[in-house]
């Protein structure tokens, strides 16, 4: 059985799809063209994830609004993820038949409409079933993205593409909730919403007036058989659910410790304003340059040693969140950032090289396995802290790494028996 050392450099990212393999005639490669699409693919990715997460530091105000517990307010959060997870893999299929560019605008437009309607949201039932429905819209657009990309450009271009679409849900993911913790402090958090959704909004204008018309994309028959036998085979392969566990764990340490920091830091001994919690998010940058960095540590430190050093860094920050002084525990969620990406980003890309078949629905079946993992992580996060404060979601976490550890664990011991094996 193989091991999770499969000596593949790491990709990096925030939602790191895999590059799709499919031979396809790309469109006119001329620099113009490729600027065009690169800057659209930047503005789907931002509008995007700017809309996910956009409550996410909303939640302390939404708690005190709709006068609910922080593990109901974090529904707006799981709800969206949940939707996305869902319905990552039947767009996908969908992709295939319609095409990547038809489906892509209607998830960003459906995403957006959602959105500017969320505002009008007269209770927090209301709101999560909207999220819900967003996410859900939003899962087309991974589902179909780096196909485009692959098909429309020439093999060159295509790493730098793919990395702005990266850059642009990580940019997204962080401006969201910047933008709504300011705004929420002067308009509250209906006025912050709609922020978010003006800004999407033009995103998603500027990505369909710049991508250009598919020229590489061929249309395939919807077969739902054959993709319930890719599934039902990349489920069977240990190496593909140890790597899917991985991603779930480390994304649930992630959503526990970022939907319930707005709490802490709300409350004594810290007592920050709206803005100055949504501001703490521009630590998400760190994750940019750690899951760059993955693919240096898997060349030095193979692909366990790296999830080892992943695993070793997001526990130590979250050990050093549960100080009382502001600086310190800002370094902690330093340390809990760089660690969670540079797992994720090592874990994503086993998987887009390890399968040897179905490379799409394996990455989809990573992300089904990755926004679970934000859903489970950010209701139980907030259900502890509601029960034990900060040290609960905080153990919580660390119980999940502890997971991820032992999963690797179990491939370290296994590759060192098959070595000594072979050497007899």
């Amino acid at each position: 059985m193989p091991s999770l050392d499969t000596g593949a450099p790491a990709s990096s990212g925030a939602s790191q799809p895999s590059f799709p393999t499919t031979p396809s005639t790309p469109s006119p490669s001329g620099a113009a063209v490729r600027r065009r699409v690169n800057v659209a693919l930047f503005a789907l990715g931002l509008a995007t994830f700017a809309l996910l997460f956009s409550t996410q530091a909303l939640l302390p105000a939404l708690s005190a609004d709709f006068a609910v517990t922080p593990d109901s307010a974090s529904w707006t959060i799981s709800a969206a993820t949940i939707g996305l997870a869902v319905c990552v893999l039947p767009l996908s299929m969908l992709s295939e038949r319609f095409g990547r560019r038809q489906v892509m605008t209607v998830s960003v437009a459906v995403a957006v409409g959602v959105g500017l309607l969320q505002p009008l949201a007269p209770d927090l039932g209301w709101l999560v079933a909207l999220r819900a429905v967003q996410g859900a819209a939003i899962a087309g657009i991974p589902a179909s993205a780096t196909a485009y990309l692959s098909e429309e450009l020439p093999r060159g271009a295509l790493v730098g593409a793919i990395g702005l679409f990266v850059a642009g849900n990580s940019v997204g993911g962080m401006s969201g909730r910047i933008l709504t913790g300011w705004v929420a402090e002067g308009y509250g958090w209906r006025g912050a919403l709609l922020a978010v959704g003006a800004l999407a909004l033009l995103c998603a204008a500027a990505f369909r007036l710049l991508l250009p018309k598919a020229h590489g994309f061929t249309p395939a028959p919807l077969d739902p058989r054959t993709l319930v036998r890719t599934v039902r085979a990349h489920l069977a392969d240990p190496l593909l659910c140890r790597l899917y566990a991985i991603g779930l764990l480390f994304m649930a340490v992630f959503g526990a410790v970022y939907t319930v920091i707005g709490f802490r830091l709300v409350a004594e001994p810290f007592g920050l304003s709206q803005g100055l919690v949504g501001s703490v998010f521009v630590i998400y940058l760190v994750g940019t340059f750690s899951s760059a960095a993955a693919g240096r540590l898997v060349g030095r430190l193979g692909r366990r040693g790296a999830l080892y050093l992943a695993i070793g860094a997001t526990a130590a920050g979250l050990l050093l969140t549960l100080a009382a002084d502001l600086v310190t525990v800002l370094a902690g969620l330093v340390l809990v950032t760089a660690g969670f990406f540079a797992g994720h980003a090592t874990a994503s890309a086993a998987v887009s090289r390890t399968v040897t078949h179905g490379r799409a629905q394996a990455s989809a079946l990573y992300q089904m396995a990755y926004y679970a993992g934000s859903s489970l992580g950010g209701t139980l996060g907030a259900l502890a802290y509601h029960a034990g404060g900060w040290p609960a979601t905080v153990t919580l976490a660390l119980a999940a790494l502890c997971g991820a550890g032992g999963i690797t664990l179990y491939a370290t011991r296994r590759a060192l028996t098959e070595r000594r094996l072979a050497a007899a």
